[in-house]
This record gives structure tokens, sequence and C-alpha cells, in this order.
């Protein structure tokens, strides 16, 4: 009698464990720093320090010359999330048309990518080969190759994806993939090129990380924002010290978002370059770094 109730609670627990063996192997996994798993902060051939967006971060410019790839594998031994965020800043040359990264399978394929330029592009192809070409997803009327520095934020869920520009501009288009999406990681993924294209990317780079899920797209662009703001805050008000004050009639009322209001709410919508000569060195619009 004892033996058979034991037997009772093994079969008991054999749904659990079959349900913990289902569970994707990237489910839970922490986000992916593409810059520094490709060894940027260790300035390879064509990257050097550049100034960030705020005075105390670090970017790096990428110059023609870089070469910059991993075995995907080696940044997802999991596999790759099939919902996720994929954030960025980035500042390239103006008129600008070039991947910012770029994803092959082991029979290189070319599942996943950023081009920059006009239009935007987000290219994602899963193991069924879909979406089909003519409805990959493509946000016109966008471009982010103006030499000015830019957060993008791309979140990827279910049958769609969403572009968040500066937190101030987002777009979503449909993105029709298989409903069980995989992405083979036993390739290589590059930055700023693409095999046996001649188009690369040009430019400074302070952040690329993909993070499993969604949310990240939303909250991490406005507590970068608040970083940023606070640390310019300061400089204008010492430097104006001498100017007269506004009187508190004068001082226009200040606006506040409600506490209740949803990260993805607070962007409006958005509606809608031949590759150029690259110009020589140290003619870039860039603030030298320091």
């Amino acid at each position: 009698m004892e033996r058979c109730s034991r037997c009772h609670r093994l079969l008991l627990l054999v749904p659990l464990v079959l349900g913990l063996s289902a569970v994707p192997a990237w489910a839970g996994a922490p986000s992916v720093d593409v810059l520094r798993a490709l060894r940027f902060p260790s300035l390879p051939d064509g990257v050097r320090r550049a100034r960030g967006i705020c005075p105390a971060d670090v970017a790096y410019r990428v110059s023609r010359p870089a070469q910059l790839s991993a075995p995907t594998r080696q940044l997802f031994p999991g596999g790759f999330p099939k919902d996720f965020s994929l954030l960025t800043a980035v500042r390239t040359r103006p008129g600008l048309q070039a991947p910012l990264l770029t994803l092959y399978s082991a029979q290189g394929v070319r599942q996943l990518g950023l081009e920059l330029g006009r239009p935007f592009r987000f290219l994602y192809e899963d193991q069924t080969g879909r979406p089909r070409p003519p409805a990959q997803p493509v946000f016109r009327g966008l471009s982010l190759a103006d030499g000015k520095w830019h957060r993008v934020a791309v979140a990827v869920k279910g049958q769609s994806v969403t572009l968040i520009v500066d937190c101030k501009k987002r777009v979503t288009r449909p993105l029709p993939r298989s409903a069980r999406p995989l992405l083979d990681t036993h390739g290589v993924i590059i930055f700023g090129a693409r095999i046996l294209d001649e188009e690369v990317f040009e430019g400074d780079i302070q952040e690329l990380v993909i993070v499993p899920g969604v949310q990240a797209a939303y909250e991490s662009c406005e507590q970068k924002e608040l970083e940023c703001e606070g640390a310019w805050r300061e400089r204008p008000q010492k430097q104006h010290s001498h100017r007269a004050q506004r009187s508190p009639k004068q001082q226009p009322p200040r606006l506040h978002r409600p506490q209740n209001q949803e990260p993805q709410r607070q962007v409006r919508e958005l509606g809608e370059p031949q590759t150029t000569a690259y110009p020589r060195e140290g003619r870039y619009p860039y603030t030298s770094p320091p």
C-alpha cells in the first residue's frame, strides 16, 4: 500500500517536470550588451572613444575599416528570445544608408537586421521564411541619418513590431511571422555591415542592448532622459546666474503627467538616399572626443 502511494506521488510530479522542460531556455535570460560582447571597450581597429549624449556618457566612433562580429550563440547561448526589446543610442553620418546590426543563420540567411537611413527598415525572417519580403515592415517618413543623436527602441511582440524614436515618435507595423518563430543562433552576428555588401555604418554609438520581453522598450527611454536632463541642469544656471529672474506671475505653468499613465502613452503617433561618398576623417559634424 505504501509503495502504491509513492508511485502516485511520482505520477503527480510528471506534469510539473514536463511543464518546466517546455519553458524556453531564454525565459528569464538577462539582457545582452552587444557592444561589450563585440569588445567595443577594448577599442578594436576602426573604433575609438567619443562623447556620448550626456557629459558623463562614453560612446564609440566607428569608421570604415571596422570589422565587428561574433558567433550568435556566444551572445545567446539559450536561444534568441521570441519577444524582445532592442535599445540603441546612435548618431550616424548625415545621409547614411547602412545596417546597424545583422544576424545571419548557419546557412547565411539574414534573419534579423536594423537598417538606418531613409526609410528605417526592420528585417526579420524566422525558420519558416516568414514574413515574406513584401510583408517586411518599413517605417517610411522617418530618417535617423541626420548627424544628430537619437534614442531608438524596437519592441517585437507577437505579430507586430513597434518603433519608438527619442521618446516622442511611435509607430507600429504588422510582423506576420509564424506562431512559434525561431531564429538560428548557430550563425554570426555582425555590427554595421552585411555579408558581401559595401554599405557600412559610420558614426557614433553609445548603446546597443537586446532584452527579452518588450517592457524595456517602453521604460528605459524615460529613465535615461531624466538622467541626462539632471546632468545638464546645473550648468546653464551657473552660466546665466546674472540674468534677471522671472517673477512667479511670468513663469509658465508646469505640466505634470498623471501617475497612472502608461509609458507607451506619452509618445505620439507617427505617420511615415542613396549611399554617398564617405567624407574624410575629421569632417564629421560630431563633437570631437575630449
